[in-house]
């Protein structure tokens, strides 16, 4: 790799990072203390951080610096197999991880199966994704209602749906047979 596609594959990492994180400039150079302006450059691809500053800027992200500059990372194609999926199980709620958490990743997809007359959570649980987050879901068979902020949506096989997933909201199945579902979260995409 040459040095200026490093410095711009850097640069990239930490921007994404940052934003993942929810801080600007400002926030990260007060975090790591490595200037806004020497950020901004990293960022751009115009400088490329000493060992020094990048230890620095991973401290202000509370990463390794094995994460920041991606040296724990060892091919670029992240596979999971069927027989692999994480899978957690809770009241009739099975969720599986179709993809693995990694350090700056934006997007997770899960499917979920609910048994009938089941439901993903309260009406007064806390939101489970971060600030800015959006989620797309996807119904594959039976029947959900979505609830969320007080509203109530009807969703059958095949519909989707997308909605800011920070506020308040669950899943419920208000039929007799499973309902099964893929939902995609994308974190802090939406700034207002």
């Amino acid at each position: 790799m040459n040095t200026l596609t490093r410095e711009n594959a850097v640069g990239k990492r930490v921007r994404t990072l940052r934003e993942a994180h929810g801080l600007s400039l400002r926030d990260l150079a007060k975090r790591s203390g490595v200037s806004a302006p020497m950020l901004s450059q990293v960022e751009r691809g115009e400088t490329s951080p000493t060992l020094a500053v990048a230890q620095r800027i991973a401290g202000g992200l509370d990463l390794p610096l094995s994460t920041l500059l991606r040296l724990d990372e060892r091919q670029p194609v992240s596979l999971v197999r069927k027989t692999e999926r994480r899978t957690e199980r809770r009241d009739g709620h099975v969720v599986q991880e179709l993809t693995r958490p990694a350090p700056g990743e934006r997007a997770s997809v899960t499917v979920h199966s609910l048994r009938p007359g089941g439901r993903t959570g309260g009406p007064h649980d806390r939101p489970v994704h971060a600030a800015g987050s959006r989620e797309t879901v996807t119904v594959q068979s039976g029947r959900l209602v979505l609830v969320i902020d007080g509203d109530r949506h009807q969703l059958a096989a095949g519909d989707t749906v997308t909605f800011d997933a920070d506020l308040p909201h669950h899943f419920e199945n208000p039929t007799r047979r499973a309902s099964l579902f893929l939902a995609v979260v994308t974190a802090g995409l939406r700034t207002t």
